[in-house]
């Protein structure tokens, strides 16, 4: 067998699609019961990081395959399970469903001194098995492992029940009950307005001010500004005037609904998409409240010295990428960077590339079909890539460059913009 590839969700998919049409061997290994990732797995009741009232947030006509459209029927951002049945449309359109092997976790992946790649899975009967390949094409995703803050003080007595966003299935599981949702990132704003609509009262325990931004200005979706040349032909700088001016436009200071202000610039950091928070918390359903200082209880005492009696405390603070069957420091270094190649090619180690390890402003679909067809040429060896101090050089540049934008932030080292990621890899 020539390529693994490891995940088939979005990114996995189109990584097997550009193999298949290049007529390259491969076999695709899922754990789950069904293609699709985090999108089927809210609709099949299973733990992870979607939820039942996710939806995309980057428009349809973007985040549909570009041979294999969503269907004309779907809302613009249509609802997990829709995009769920869509991947496995896709699959079965483009003929890589039968490559699929489901209920199969992998274990470990490890290269051979004669440069092959041992892969150790194990399927959904249980039984162990040890493959050989040439190549390894990780599609995992990076939303892993939940990230969970160091309990507060006092949470040895607090009565209620604390959980992580990865855990959260449906606002009616809380009816009634008083809810502190804790963090302002996606899938924050995302619980915490779904929970008011069921919970009796909802809190949102806010550290640090980020940017929310709607899903649409004058009229766009973000990943169509994102797309558009006249943006791409701006500098940064004027981005980002751009957008600061459209949202107070929007929705006037953040302030102004009890929440703290950024304390950075925007695209300095992951902005928040929400058409819902803001109108959540004007409409009183949902309560801002700064940082937990300590739990006494049933009681949240917050770093303002304001209390509240709550039955549930939900940490929406984020995951770790995690890739415990890879080599130590693959493809995360000791710096918590994430060091690879035009962001698909592991240096160093020949035969192991990524796909999907990228977090745009936009949809991520044309970003992984490009990355799935270069990772097809350079299988076929129609592209060679470098030396691998040619390749370390070019990942320290772009780390050092990104982190001028983002700092050193966990995560940052992902952040991509569109339309220049685009062009780089129709050059390699």
């Amino acid at each position: 067998m020539s390529v693994c590839v490891i995940g088939a969700g979005l990114s996995g998919l189109a990584a097997a699609r550009a193999l298949k049409a290049r007529g390259v061997e491969f076999v695709c290994l899922e754990k789950s019961p069904g293609v699709g990732g985090i999108w089927r797995a809210p609709g099949a009741g299973e733990r992870g990081p979607g939820y039942l009232s996710l939806h995309l947030n980057t428009a349809k006509q973007l985040t549909g395959y570009a041979d294999h459209p969503m269907p004309a029927s779907y809302p613009l951002y249509p609802r997990h399970d829709e995009v769920a049945a869509y991947l496995h449309s896709f699959a079965e359109w483009s003929g890589v469903l039968d490559h699929v092997e489901l209920g199969t976790t992998v274990e470990s992946v490890r290269r051979e001194p004669d440069g092959t790649w041992t892969v150790v899975g194990v399927d959904a009967h249980g039984t162990r098995a040890s493959r050989s390949f040439a190549h390894v094409v990780v599609a995992s995703g990076h939303n892993t492992e939940p990230s969970v803050p160091e309990p507060p003080r006092g949470s040895d007595t607090f009565t209620g029940t604390i959980l992580h966003a990865f855990d959260y299935r449906d606002g009616s599981d809380f009816a009634g009950q008083d809810v502190v949702v804790v963090g302002l990132g996606a899938s924050a704003v995302d619980i915490a307005s779904d929970l008011s609509r069921h919970a009796g009262r909802t809190l949102l325990s806010v550290r640090r001010g980020l940017h929310i931004v709607p899903k649409q200005l004058f009229g766009m979706s973000l990943d169509e500004i994102a797309d558009a040349p006249w943006w791409s032909s701006m500098s940064l700088q004027e981005q980002r005037r751009f957008v600061e001016q459209a949202l107070l436009v929007a929705r006037g200071k953040l302030a102004d609904y009890g929440l703290p202000e950024p304390d950075h610039p925007i695209f300095a950091s992951p902005v928040t998409i929400s058409d819902e928070i803001l109108s959540r918390i004007r409409h009183g359903a949902v309560t801002p409240k700064p940082a937990i200082d300590f739990l006494d209880g049933e009681r949240v005492v917050f770093t303002d010295g304001s209390s509240a009696r709550a039955d549930a405390i939900v940490h929406c603070t984020g995951y770790r990428m995690a890739f415990p069957f890879l080599p130590a420091g693959c493809p995360v270094g000791p710096n918590g960077s994430v060091e690879l190649y035009k962001r698909v090619v592991a240096a160093g180690l020949p035969g192991l590339y990524f796909a999907g390890l990228v977090r745009p402003l936009g949809s991520i679909t044309r970003l992984v079909e490009a990355q799935g067809r270069w990772i097809a040429r350079l299988v076929t060896g129609e592209s060679v890539l470098p030396e691998p101090d040619v390749m370390r050089k070019e990942i320290a540049a772009y780390l050092s460059g990104i982190a001028g934008q983002y700092g050193q932030a966990e995560g940052a080292s992902i952040q991509v913009a569109v339309a220049p990621y685009l062009e780089e890899l129709a050059e390699v």
